[in-house]
């Protein structure tokens, strides 16, 4: 008897054929003596539309809302039918007796695959494959030592319970939105309070009022010292108490008055999660969250070079110490060579930083894997990313940044200028990685490093320049995807009832195997744009958020939802339990969306008409910034590029595309579409037969 393998994607189908040796290649299925591998391509079942629980869902009215199926539905998607028949025939086989699930190691994966199996009517035996590579060694040692299917039931809960509350939430709230104000609105539990984080910080910077403050800065011709008040304080409020103090000390002798060194170390930072690395790679690289986790799920998938992507956790488990050396080993060829032989020359550091048996669930921190690599292989995209992954990788097993702290305050006629400065002792893994740390990043720095490691407590010097000068305190800055991928992930520190943001301290919305998606799915409604490398709200998100229930764009409720659903994949809740929970959300939700005052009022129309409904349309930016028209009503949803109405560019909505065939269908003679060269010889021979 055989086994099945079940992959998620066709190309670690074959990798997985390779290694089990199933050599002889069907449509959808490779197989072997002992093994059949076919491949999912992505989802293949979905859940179903409305309508397939009822006719009148076909009809967009507040009438039939809520819809709260009993039991949700499966269907097969369409476009990808054919290979879902071809799973679902080989699950009929006699001669198959077991199903291995080699799908993604996640929630997302695992759903995938039971519902594969639940629509193509497995009821055999399953086993799991849990591996967080997708090297050859790994996939034979995931082999060895394949898990109980059983093991993941409840991680299949949950993933399926987010499913079902996405379909819940999402289709009702925004089937009530769009029918109550006559517009095409979309919201959901995940993208409207991520659009709040985006539209408060507009509001904070808007209603933001600056404020002029003055410092005072002397040169002391060697070093450089910012005044400060007996009580800390740097900034004055009055510039003529500033320029008095500047013009006090011009050019006067001072006194250094007290120097102070202290010993100091900072730890290696963590290893990358998926969240953290896509802040970083945004930062450093200008990437999108979507384009780290597509570059990076390529170098697992197709060159093997590192572990599994969509992690959550940024420490490893003991069991993968052993292969600390080997993973070095791999990556001698980046341009970190140096780093690598000295690491590799000694004994291989860690610590509890890094090693953490109780800091890992489904998968241990990113990491290279033992795949020896040649970075010639790679696109710049991908090296680029690699590198940051390999770089980090040599920082976490690196000594500490050790340093030496030195403050100096001098006086100058009775006033205090402060100065410090940082003595390197060991640059440790800050060699590898230059920057700041995490624990410093968005600090403001008032007083710069300097070196100071030769001033004396009691040395005299003089005053060279002294400037009063003029700043203004700063609004927060827009989200940039890094920083609003933190907030999502911080989103509990955003509720402003202090015992229910203890209570989710670290709650957040979305997973990092979705908040990429959040991202793209708003930039593709038009809630909000790029600009730059900052994301601020549009008009039209300004004006969605007006409308949506406020215990929607709250992160509270979000919060508390991803961690009922982590709770259900620990098998902490039951899953039936959430789901009430979730239609009596959506139930209230409608609820206030039906009993709304509010009005929806486009404040950003253009001065054009909507060539199918004549209703004006709005100007919005797609998600490479350029600039289209988009009308508004429901029952149209007509776009085309702005400015050029008349061009072969526009877009036609579904309405007339509907349209089009009617008259087509109405008017057509129904000949023929198209003549060939056959066509035309038969024709002209009929012709001549005709004549004689």
């Amino acid at each position: 008897m055989k086994s099945i393998v079940l992959a998620e994607k066709p190309s670690v189908g074959r990798d997985l054929a390779q290694v089990l040796g199933c050599r002889k290649k069907s449509k959808g299925y490779s197989e072997g003596d002992a093994h059949i591998v076919t491949w999912a391509l992505g989802h293949l079942v979905e859940l179903a539309d409305p309508q397939v629980y009822d006719e009148r869902y076909k009809r967009w009215s507040l009438e039939y809302l809520p819809m709260l199926p009993e039991r949700m539905k499966l269907r097969v998607i369409p476009r990808t039918a054919h290979q879902f028949r071809t799973i679902q025939s080989l699950f009929r086989r006699k001669d198959v007796d077991n199903l291995i699930i080699a799908t993604d190691a996640g929630r997302e994966g695992e759903l995938v695959a039971r519902w594969i199996m639940r629509l193509g009517g497995w009821s055999g035996a399953y086993q799991r494959l849990w591996i967080s590579s997708q090297t050859e060694s790994a996939i034979r040692e995931g082999f060895r030592t394949l898990r109980a299917g059983t093991d993941y039931d409840n991680l299949f809960r949950a993933a399926e319970c987010r499913s079902e509350a996405d379909w819940i939430i999402g289709l009702n709230i925004s089937r009530a939105l769009s029918c109550r104000y006559d517009a095409r609105l979309s919201a959901g539990r995940v993208q409207t309070p991520t659009l709040a984080l985006i539209v408060a910080r507009e509001e904070e910077i808007n209603n933001f009022t600056p404020e002029s403050y003055w410092q005072v800065h002397a040169d002391f011709g060697s070093y450089t010292g910012l005044w400060r008040s007996s009580g800390g304080v740097t900034r004055i409020k009055e510039e003529k108490r500033a320029r008095e103090i500047a013009a006090r000390v011009q050019g006067q002798e001072g006194r250094i008055i007290k120097v102070e060194a202290r010993d100091k170390s900072e730890p290696p930072p963590l290893a990358y999660d998926l969240t953290a690395l896509q802040r970083e790679a945004n930062s450093r690289l200008g990437f999108s969250a979507q384009k780290t986790l597509s570059t990076l799920q390529g170098l697992y998938e197709r060159h093997k070079l590192v572990t599994y992507p969509r992690t959550d956790s940024r420490y490893i488990s003991r069991d993968i110490v052993p292969t600390l050396k080997d993973r070095l080993k791999a990556v001698l060829g980046s341009r970190y060579r140096t780093a690598v032989k000295q690491l590799l020359s000694g004994e291989i550091r860690t610590g509890s930083r890094f090693v953490n048996d109780g800091r890992v669930t489904d998968h241990h921190a990113l990491l290279p894997t033992e795949q020896r690599a040649d970075p010639q292989r790679l696109a710049p995209d991908e090296r680029a990313l690699w590198e940051m992954v390999v770089a980090r990788f040599l920082a976490v097993l690196s000594p500490d940044y050790r340093y030496k702290s030195i403050a100096l305050i001098t006086e100058v006629e009775g006033e205090r200028f402060f100065s410090r400065g940082v003595q390197v002792i060991d640059a440790g893994w800050r060699a590898i990685e230059q920057g700041v740390s995490e624990e410093q990043e968005g600090e403001e720095e008032e007083e710069p490093e300097q070196d100071l490691s030769s001033r004396r407590q009691g040395e005299t010097v003089r005053v060279a320049s002294a400037q009063a000068r003029q700043g203004f305190t700063r609004p927060p800055p827009r989200y940039s995807e890094a920083t609003l991928l933190d907030a999502m992930e911080h989103a509990g520190r955003f509720i402003e009832d202090k015992e229910l943001r203890a209570s989710i301290a670290q709650g957040g919305i979305g997973t990092p195997a979705t908040r990429a998606e959040i991202i793209e799915k708003l930039l593709s409604h038009y809630y909000i744009e790029r600009r730059g490398r900052t994301l601020l709200p549009t008009p039209r998100g300004l004006e969605l958020l007006e409308l949506v229930p406020g215990n929607l764009r709250s992160p509270e409720l979000t919060a508390r939802w991803e961690q009922r659903l982590a709770r259900i994949a620990r098998g902490e809740e039951a899953a039936a339990e959430f789901n009430r929970d979730i239609r009596r959300n959506a139930t209230e939700l409608v609820e206030m969306v039906k009993t709304s005052t509010a009005t929806y009022q486009p404040r950003n129309l253009s001065n054009e008409p909507c060539p199918v409904c004549g209703k004006m349309m709005m100007p919005v930016a797609d998600k490479k910034g350029r600039r289209i028209l988009v009308c508004q009503s429901l029952s149209c949803g007509y776009e085309q590029t702005e400015g050029q109405g008349d061009s072969l560019s526009r877009r036609p909505s579904h309405k007339q595309k509907a349209m089009n065939r009617r008259l087509i269908q109405q008017f057509s003679d129904k000949s023929k579409e198209t003549t060939t060269f056959a066509d035309l010889i038969r024709a002209a021979s009929e012709r001549k037969e005709g004549r004689q």
